[in-house]
């Protein structure tokens, strides 16, 4: 389905040589490591300057990130997406669980991946930070804005509901009844992610802002002739729009 079709109006599209944001953001989702630290001050730099709204999100993360240790931040990304995870950074499981339409999604994923000569290295084409870099280096404009709109930004809606006091506090009591075992409540900045995840769909929905999208029980196709027949990368199940 060519995302032409679905747009209502005029938008302005994210302009295919101004995306180093996407690269900046990318790495807050990789797995800490040296040089970590450093390039969340970067990320930050670049919000306050381009993204000031994003920045305000971010500051409560910049901030615990550079007050603690780079092993005390690689525990809480552990936590916070592996071990007790809060949510997942694979897109595909974010929005289709064990649903079929996530294998599909991968393949799909893992041909856009190689279009551009990216090496997702040990994690899955659908994981955020790389999808994030392959936005970044796509030279396809229409699959950049259906990639965006269509998959990204509901992706982090879903991600960011698991944020919510509620279910925070029911996933606690499901981990204390059945493992004992250390909750994320005791570790420092335990849900410290919910800040660049919030910069991120702050940034998306101003790169997008305009862009408005019919959801249809069909699939969309994203990625041109390689997705043409794509059946793995719907959004929920209601009408939705980028504000």
């Amino acid at each position: 389905m060519d995302l032409k079709k679905d747009l209502k109006g005029v938008y302005k599209q994210v302009e295919m040589e101004e995306r180093n944001q996407y690269y900046a953001l990318a790495k807050l989702f990789q797995y800490p490591t040296e040089g970590y630290i450093e390039n969340v001050n970067a990320c930050v730099g670049l919000l306050k300057e381009h993204y000031p709204e994003a920045a305000v999100e971010i500051a409560p993360f910049a901030a615990l990130v550079n007050e603690n240790s780079l092993d005390a931040i690689e525990e809480i990304f552990t936590r916070t997406f592996h071990i007790q995870a809060i949510c997942y950074l694979d897109l595909g499981y974010v929005l289709f669980g064990e649903d079929y339409k996530r294998g599909e999604f991968l393949v799909n994923m893992k041909l856009e991946q190689r279009k551009v000569n990216h090496d997702c290295g040990e994690e899955l084409p659908d994981n955020l930070a790389n999808v994030l870099i392959l936005m970044a280096k796509t030279e396809e404009q229409e699959f950049l804005n259906e990639l965006g709109a269509r998959i990204v930004i509901p992706s982090l809606g879903k991600m960011l509901q698991e944020y919510d006091a509620a279910r925070i506090e029911l996933k606690t009591k499901v981990m204390r009844k059945k493992h004992r075992a250390i909750l994320q409540e005791n570790l420092k900045g335990g849900i410290i992610y919910k800040h660049p995840l919030r910069a991120l769909l702050t940034v998306l929905q101003h790169d997008f802002k305009g862009i408005e999208y019919e959801v249809y029980n069909a699939m969309p196709s994203i990625g041109g002739d390689v997705l043409s027949n794509c059946v793995s990368c719907s959004v929920p199940s209601t009408n939705a729009t980028t504000t």
